[in-house]
Formats: structure tokens, C-alpha cells, sequence
């Protein structure tokens, strides 16, 4: 008996190492395939969301054509007003920084670090001033040569993936063409697919449809995130009120970790312009705007489906993102929803997608196990009682 189970052993650990091999090698191949994959996500994102926009054309009777025609002119006109808007205000915040924040900045950390040395000097830490003092002269010099050119270049590496108007800007256009003209037919298909004994796609038409509501649900927050944030900035009297709402609708499609950055710049110009009550205020109004509409709002509209733990939601941000850059991450958890679906239908790595879930369930064949014990314990319960009557009898 012991030499079966060894030789079982043997062939288990040989096939786990050569899926992780199998594993590494795919992953290799997707991120050197980041070329292709960002446009079709990019393209497949924007079909998506405009999708309902096409369908309520169709239903008053436009033609398709003119319909996905019309919905691909509104999507890259409102993205293009989004950039040209972003690139004009950064070249404003350029020029203020130049000359009005870098002096505020400048008083504000030599105040901090003053205090703080003598702080320090007070509880017996030796040249704690000079040290400090050198710290902060060295670290403002590096302020003072901050280009918001180049920040808005790595700003343009996320959008620029995002919108695409260089490059592979008409790939995704023709590719959202596509998509929408063809997106009532891809039900069809899969159950040709399946009627011509094929492979059952059913699972995944429904994780289509629920990414698609996942979608159109999280463009709809996002929205009322940046105007909420926009909103929350011109009663602050924070500048460039209109700059924080676009950026807070943008960063908001990245979970978790997105409206905490996007809530991170309007906070220190606060405190730089006003104080640490009013950037208090900021930060206070931006924690009750996400967690409002984050913890309450998208999960009463979009129910259980994505049950994916918060933990896997960050390190499928962290991988995606990784992998693909701002589109991984933006497509984040749609994708890890796909990988669930696949896993769900295997056999072997089922218990990868149960791991990952939000709940943890019993799977159907113990419910079924447990039920059958608790019938037979209630069947032999029966007799014994019976037997035990008729012998005080």
C-alpha cells in the first residue's frame, strides 16, 4: 500500500511543478503581449460601457450603423474634451506652482522642521537641528525642479493607454466598431458553439453580462464621485476644483487604491493654501464621499456577484496593473472575474476560485453529504425509539 501511495505522490508534485512552470511561461507571454491586449481591452472597456447608448438608439429605430456611428463619436469626443481639458489646467498648476506654491510649501516644511528640531533638541538628540535643516534644504531644492510636463507624461502614459489618440488610437476605434455592431450576436454564437458539440460558454456569457452591469454600474459611481469631489474642492476654496472632480472620476475606476490617490493632492494644496483644519476637511469629505459610495452604494447595486475578497481585489490591481499597465489595472477585477469563471468550471482548481470568493461556501456535494447523514441519523433515530416504548410496555 505504502509504495501506491508514494508513486501517487510522485506524479502530483511532478504535475504542480510543471503548472507553475506552465503558469510563468503564460504570464511571460502576456506581458511581452501587452501591445496587442491594451487596445483590446481598451476597446472592449469602451464598447461595453457605451453599449446601452447604441441599444437606446436602436430601440428609436436609428439604424445600426448610424447608431455605433453616433456612440463612437460621443465616447472619443467626451475622452478628448477629458485630455485637452487635463493638459490646459496641469499647464496652469505648472505655472502657480512656479510661482505661488513653492514659497507656501517652501515656509510650511522649514516651520515643521524647525519645530520638530527643537522637539528633538528638547528630548536630548544630539545636532538634530543641523541635520534636519540639511535634510530639508536638499529635499526643497529637488521640489523646486518638480515639471508637471513630466508628470503629466506619466499622467499621458495612463491615459494615452486609456484614449489612444496616438498610435493605436484607430486600431481602437475600429475595434469599438466592431464590438458594438457585433455584441448582440455573441450569445448566438456561443450557443451554436455549443449546439455543434463545442465547449459550454453559458458560464461565460453570464460573466460578460455581469461585467458589463459591473461596468456600467462603476462609470455611473464614478461620475458621481468626481462631481461630489469637484464639489467638495470649490467649497473648500481649493484651486483647480474642476481638475480634482476629472481626477476622481479617472482614478475611481481603479479600486481601493484609486480614490486614495486621487483624494492624496487636493489634501496637501489645502494645507498649503488654507491650514490643517481645512485639509483636514478635504481628506474627512473625501473619506465619506468613497466610503459612502464605495462600501454602500456599488454593492447594493451590484449584489454578490463580484464576491472577491478585498485582499484579492488590491493584489489583482498590483498584478493586472503589473502586467498591463493603467488598463490592467482599470480592467482589474473584470478580468480576475473571468480567471473565477474558468476556475469554477474545472474540477481540479475549483478550490482556487472558492479561495479568492468574498464567501466562503460549502461546496454542493458536502451540503448534499451532510443532508443524506442527517436523514439516516433521523431514520435509525425512529426504530430505537420505538424499541425502547415497547420495552416499558
Amino acid at each position: 500500500m505504502q509504495p501506491t501511495e508514494k508513486s501517487s505522490k510522485k506524479p502530483r508534485a511532478a504535475q504542480m511543478v510543471l503548472l507553475f512552470a506552465a503558469l510563468v511561461v503564460a504570464v511571460a507571454g502576456l506581458k511581452q503581449a501587452q501591445p496587442f491586449f491594451v487596445p483590446v481591452l481598451l476597446a472592449f472597456f469602451i464598447a461595453t460601457v457605451s453599449f446601452p447608448v447604441t441599444n437606446w438608439l436602436r430601440r428609436h429605430r436609428v439604424p445600426r450603423a448610424i447608431a455605433v456611428f453616433l456612440t463612437v463619436m460621443v465616447d472619443f469626443a467626451f475622452l478628448a474634451g477629458i485630455v485637452v481639458l487635463g493638459i490646459s489646467i496641469l499647464g496652469d498648476i505648472q505655472a502657480k506652482w512656479e510661482s505661488e506654491y513653492y514659497e507656501l510649501a517652501q515656509t510650511k516644511v522649514r516651520e515643521g522642521s524647525a519645530s520638530l528640531a527643537a522637539k528633538l533638541e528638547q528630548w536630548g538628540v544630539q545636532d538634530a537641528g543641523p541635520k534636519i535643516q540639511d535634510a530639508v534644504n536638499e529635499n526643497l531644492a529637488e521640489l523646486k525642479n518638480i515639471d508637471f510636463a513630466k508628470i503629466w507624461n506619466v499622467g499621458t502614459g495612463v491615459v494615452g493607454r486609456v484614449l489612444s489618440f496616438f498610435g493605436t488610437s484607430v486600431i481602437v476605434i475600429i475595434l469599438t466598431v466592431f464590438m458594438l455592431s457585433e455584441a448582440r450576436m455573441f450569445g448566438r454564437r456561443f450557443n451554436a458553439i455549443c449546439d455543434a458539440r463545442g465547449p459550454n460558454f453559458q458560464r461565460m456569457l453570464s460573466a460578460t453580462k455581469d461585467t458589463q452591469r459591473y461596468l456600467g454600474i462603476k462609470t455611473a459611481v464614478s461620475l458621481v464621485t468626481g462631481l461630489l469631489a469637484g464639489m467638495l474642492c470649490w467649497a473648500a476654496g481649493v484651486d483647480f476644483f474642476l481638475f480634482w472632480g476629472i481626477l476622481a472620476y479617472a482614478l475611481n475606476y481603479i479600486p481601493v487604491v484609486g480614490s486614495l490617490i486621487a483624494g492624496l493632492a487636493p489634501t496637501i494644496l489645502a494645507l498649503l493654501l488654507k491650514g490643517p483644519a481645512d485639509a483636514v476637511v478635504v481628506c474627512g469629505g473625501y473619506f465619506l464621499i468613497n466610503t459612502f459610495l464605495g462600501n454602500f452604494i456599488e454593492p447594493m447595486l451590484m449584489g454578490r456577484r463580484f464576491g472577491l475578497s478585498t485582499l484579492v481585489v488590491v493584489l489583482s490591481v498590483m498584478f493586472w496593473g503589473w502586467l498591463w499597465g493603467p488598463i490592467g489595472m482599470l480592467m482589474a477585477v473584470p478580468l480576475t472575474m473571468m480567471v473565477k469563471v474558468v476556475l469554477d468550471n474545472s474540477e481540479e482548481f475549483r478550490w482556487i476560485s472558492v479561495a479568492i470568493g468574498q464567501e466562503v461556501q460549502r461546496p454542493v456535494e458536502e451540503e448534499r453529504i451532510i443532508k443524506e447523514g442527517a436523514a439516516e441519523k433521523d431514520e435509525t433515530a425512529v426504530p430505537a425509539t420505538g424499541a425502547a416504548d415497547a420495552a416499558r410496555g
